[in-house]
């Protein structure tokens, strides 16, 4: 029977533990998980590239264990929820990167909520990808010391105005600081600042160095893209900042050693999708990318490494196993207690990972994983449910990976007993998730400790993409493909996307919000954010590259718009519309609203009729 979650409270201080007491502080091992984004199995030296230059993830490979068969989601805030929480990413809700569908659910628990009520200090580095508004952000959520930028990569909407990948501002504990350097660099400089910190107080502690790299745009050091000269630029880019992490995996391992706590830290280092650049090169045999529900998309590298417990020797298990093992094997190797109200989807893989264990009784078992991408789940959609030696893909084509690890053979014909056992479980585990999809992540207003809260069209919950980077702010995406582009004006034949079907542009977006408490609310609407402090119609100049093989997205020139009118819009309804001055920075309403679910989409419109919506709107509790 598939397990069943159950909600439960978001305060861990709750949870009951059942244990019979804490261990020591010295008896727990401190943990150091690094996850990279967009780098798949193939993207690294220990795995066969013939390119790239990893040495030091290739050494702590050699000393370390290995899943060789580990999968996660195809993209990346799925595949975080999974291996925060040991929950399907669908169960969570986060089956899309945006679109209001990256928020990890209220109800569940992580990893870090259940470490600290085990006595941990608990940090997180660079990118989170969960939430960027309570109750949704990593210190909400188990992570006493929170240093990340905002959305699902540096210069995305949520992420501080015109942040590039060297020398930005990144959020501290909620509070904007600036940085110098590269990103990378400056999220592992980061992180071993609260490594060296808790190792001298001799506190136990959870670093969860989550990266933005390599995923795109594709910036990295010139030096390191030096390193690929001879390669096509976007190689060079992908590849030097993987090579960028490796040299800080190396000094964070040395960090460890300097201060004598090597011995009993756990060392994990895996990614969180399969490659989204590196396919030309090496895919380790596999069909697919990021995005796919082939191998190619999914399965990627795992390494542990903790030497007192003896995972300091080369030793490799090809067992089937996924994100979701992540939280009960963590619980199992530090001795904290697993919460009853919590039913894991996963399952303790300490066995796989320890080299004197024997696993040849190791039961198999059915895993699913999925690429939705859309507002709603859909069923079959770039779906994958995997066995040990099968893989059923969208419901139709079987693979055996014994004989076909390539997966260019579809044999459902010959094997319609395995064909059908597969399809069964997937429409049992789809039948018990499916009513939760209706369970819609919502951003809490009225909160009395979070009095203030900024919204960001990346969070938008509509049919299209939102504007989830900070270049389609700048070019009025979601206006300008409706409107005549300079190559339509130079050209009378060629029509606007609205002129060509005699629509004008609607807004059909909204965020979701739970106001906590009935009262009176300012909602102040932008076009440009806080940090940008400029009027709603006023276009921006370009902003400065940096090193890379793409374009800084603050590269793309602020366009002006001809906003009249911002509309205040609540629940389907237009309940006041305000004129827009060239000046206007901000417009703002004063509103009552009651407690309870709420669809706010504020909008501006033009005197044409064409609407667009709010890409930036704070609203604050004023009773």
């Amino acid at each position: 029977m598939l397990l069943k979650t159950v909600l439960v409270s978001l305060c861990v201080a709750l949870i009951a533990p059942v244990t019979t007491g804490p261990l020591h502080a010295a008896d727990k091992p401190n943990i150091v998980f690094i996850i990279t984004d967009d780098q798949g199995y193939g993207d690294l030296g220990y795995t066969g590239n013939p390119i790239i230059k990893t040495p030091n993830i290739d050494r702590l490979a050699s000393e370390s264990s290995q899943l060789t068969d580990y999968h996660v989601a195809p993209t990346c805030s799925p595949t975080r929820a999974a291996l925060l929480t040991g929950h399907w990413t669908d169960r969570t809700g986060v089956w899309h990167t945006v679109n209001g569908r990256s928020m990890l659910r209220e109800n569940e628990i992580t990893i870090a909520q259940l470490l600290k009520e085990h006595g941990y200090a608990t940090g997180m580095f660079g990118k989170w990808h969960l939430g960027d508004n309570f109750p949704y952000r990593a210190e909400d959520r188990g992570f006493t010391h929170v240093y990340r930028h905002g959305g699902g990569g540096v210069g995305q909407t949520p992420d501080v105005w015109d942040n590039a990948y060297f020398d930005g501002s990144y959020f501290f504990n909620g509070e904007i600081v600036p940085a110098k350097g590269f990103c990378t660099d400056v999220f592992f400089d980061q992180a071993n600042q609260f490594i060296r910190s808790k190792a001298e107080k001799h506190e136990p502690f959870f670093a969860y160095i989550s990266l933005n790299a390599p995923h795109g745009p594709l910036h990295a050091p010139q030096q390191y893209m030096d390193m690929y000269a001879d390669q096509d630029p976007a190689i060079a880019a992908f590849f030097g900042m993987i090579t960028n992490i490796d040299d800080n995996v190396g000094k964070t391992r040395q960090l460890l050693q300097d201060l004598g706590i090597a011995e009993n830290t756990l060392v994990i280092f895996t990614t969180d999708n399969g490659t989204a650049t590196g396919a030309k090169i090496f895919n380790a045999g596999m069909r697919g990318a990021k995005g796919s529900e082939y191998d190619g998309g999914h399965r990627v590298p795992l390494i542990a490494h903790w030497p007192a417990k003896g995972w300091n020797q080369q030793h490799q298990s090809d067992i089937l196993c996924h994100a979701v093992d992540i939280v009960p094997t963590l619980l199992e190797l530090v001795g904290a207690p697993s919460p009853s109200e919590i039913k894991f989807d996963g399952q303790s893989i300490r066995t796989l990972l320890d080299p004197t264990a024997k696993t040849d009784s190791w039961p198999d078992r059915f895993l699913v994983t999925d690429s939705q991408r859309v507002r709603d789940p859909i069923k079959w959609k770039q779906t994958a449910v995997m066995s040990q030696r099968w893989r059923l893909i969208n419901g139709k084509e079987l693979y055996d990976m014994q004989a076909d690890p390539g997966q260019q053979q579809n044999v459902a014909g010959q094997h319609p007993q395995q064909f059908k056992k597969m399809i069964e479980f997937y429409d049992r585990w789809w039948d018990e998730l499916e009513p939760t999809f209706a369970q819609t992540t919502e951003i809490y207003l009225g909160h009395l400790d979070h009095p203030t809260v900024m919204l960001t069209g990346h969070d938008w919950i509509q049919s299209d993409l939102p504007p989830w980077n900070q270049q389609h702010i700048r070019g009025a995406e979601g206006f300008q493909s409706r409107t005549k582009s300079p190559e339509a004006s130079k050209n009378p034949k060629q029509k606007s996307a609205a002129e060509s079907v005699g629509k004008v542009k609607v807004h059909d977006g909204h965020w979701a919000v739970k106001v906590v408490n009935s009262g009176e609310y300012r909602i102040g609407v932008r076009r440009w954010p806080v940090e940008a402090d400029h009027p709603i119609n006023a276009g921006l100049p370009a902003g400065e590259n940096v090193p890379g093989a793409s374009r800084a997205f603050r590269t793309t020139k602020g366009v002006a718009l001809p906003v009249k009118n911002a509309v205040l819009r609540i629940n389907g309804t237009d309940l006041e519309s305000r004129p827009v001055g060239d000046d206007d920075v901000e417009i703002s309403f004063n509103v009552k609203l009651e407690a309870g679910s709420h669809q706010l989409a504020p909008l501006f419109t033009t005197s044409d009729g064409n609407q667009i919506g709010a890409y930036y709107a704070v609203i604050t509790f004023l009773q």
